[in-house]
């Protein structure tokens, strides 16, 4: 493997910065890490999804009387599939990690693994009248939740930057946060969305996954002549 990969992973090299240990080249670890959970997680989402016990000509309408379950499916396989996307870009630009980033990330990974058991309560109760409603209030509890512990998770990353590449700009990361941070707005809206409509809310869910996976945020990075600069200015 050529050794300026940015996929190389050397020796582990820790250091202390007086906010815990820093960890480089450990960002491949736990990146594969969280990549083998949100795997687990979605292969259990599928699982969820039960064969119909008609048989015969009522073959395909008990296809058809299990939509709930495919509805539910969909969305939380897109809310799941952004939530990687992101974590993925985030880790992409990191070089290093700590100790607190590491239980952050542990914060974020636990919220993630309920969606599969709270995708499965809203599917049962979906089209139940009164149940449907407290089913959908639990399923959008738990994706303010999950934003919430993102959006501390990025918080975190960009108070100080120091976990960050070279290349990234860390004031222009710190200015993300507040686009970061509108699921912290939205997924609140969909808990009271709940209380009138289930679908309603699922399909409010689905919207808001369409629009983070059409609208990733970019991480800014520093031009090549800003680096030069910053470098020239070491040397002297």
């Amino acid at each position: 493997m050529n050794a300026l990969s940015p996929y190389a992973r050397p020796t582990v090299r820790a250091s202390g910065n007086g906010k815990g240990e820093v960890m480089e080249n450990e960002t491949g670890r736990v990146e594969a890490f969280s990549d083998g959970v949100f795997a687990i997680i979605i292969t259990i989402l599928v699982l969820e999804l039960k064969v119909p016990e008609e048989t015969g000509s009522a073959f395909w309408h008990g296809v058809r009387e299990q939509w709930p379950h495919y509805a539910a499916y969909v969305v939380s396989f897109l809310i799941i599939g952004v939530m990687w996307v992101n974590h993925h870009t985030i880790f992409s630009h990191l070089k290093r990690v700590d100790r607190p980033l590491l239980f952050l990330n542990l914060m974020v990974l636990m919220v993630v693994s309920v969606i599969p058991y709270t995708t499965n309560v809203l599917a049962e109760h979906l089209t139940e009248g009164g149940d449907a409603n407290p089913a959908a209030v639990l399923y959008s509890l738990v994706t303010v939740a999950y934003a919430l512990a993102f959006l501390l998770f990025w918080w975190y990353v960009t108070r100080v930057g120091h976990l960050f590449h070279e290349h990234v700009d860390k004031d222009g990361a710190r200015a993300t946060r507040v686009r970061f941070g509108l699921g912290a707005i939205a997924y609140p809206c969909t808990v009271v969305l709940a209380f009138f409509s289930a679908p309603l809310t699922l399909v409010a869910h689905f919207l808001i996954a369409i629009y983070y996976a059409a609208n990733q945020i970019p991480i800014p990075l520093v031009v090549e002549e800003e680096r030069l600069e910053s470098a020239s200015d070491l040397r002297k």
